[in-house]
């Protein structure tokens, strides 16, 4: 397919409904265009109000600290093979101060090596998340002792939220900005 499968929506294009969702998420914590998965959630205003409201949640206000949290998002954007998901969660990654060694081996479908103890604690959890829809009660038992039960929802929330934004991205062939090459390979 040639043509974008969502074509930009523009000022002049847009409902009233949707100017006003635009809007919002230009005022709020994003800033700038409709980039990502918004200009195709935007073909539903109610349904992209409310989940760029819980994105902005997830990742502004998580208790789960920004390393950690864009860790995670990472590992949902490897596990829907997003491709602009990953190129977009790494760098914010790695300017949070996750090393970059850490998300290149997730990337490729590899336990990272040299993980800080919390880097580990999110990983299993978000490991055993997305591989079987279940955590295991140590998994499970780790989060709950360094974050607490707001923690464990935040890294749910978290994986469920981008899971959901990676299969937007996917469904709407969001291509990566020019000359970058696709982060993810086939596993």
């Amino acid at each position: 397919m040639t043509e974008k499968r969502f074509p930009e929506l523009t000022p002049e294009t847009m409902t009233d409904e949707q100017r006003q969702v635009a809007d919002a998420i230009q005022a709020g914590p994003r800033g700038g265009g409709l980039r990502g998965p918004f200009n195709a959630l935007m073909r539903s205003p109610q349904l992209c109000d409310l989940v760029q409201r819980v994105g902005a949640y997830v990742r502004y206000a998580s208790s789960i600290p920004a390393p950690l949290n864009e860790l995670a998002i990472c590992m949902a954007g490897r596990k829907w093979g997003a491709q602009y998901e990953f190129f977009a969660h790494r760098k914010l990654g790695i300017e949070a101060g996750l090393a970059p060694a850490i998300l290149d081996s997730v990337a490729n479908g590899r336990r990272p090596e040299n993980m800080s103890a919390d880097e580990t604690t999110v990983y299993e959890f978000v490991m055993s998340l997305l591989g079987t829809g279940q955590v295991p009660d140590a998994r499970y038992q780790a989060v709950i002792d360094r974050f607490g039960e707001r923690g464990v929802m935040d890294l749910v929330g978290a994986v469920g939220y981008y899971s959901l934004v990676s299969m937007v991205l996917n469904v709407a062939q969001v291509p990566l900005p020019e000359g970058v090459e696709p982060p993810l390979k086939s596993l």
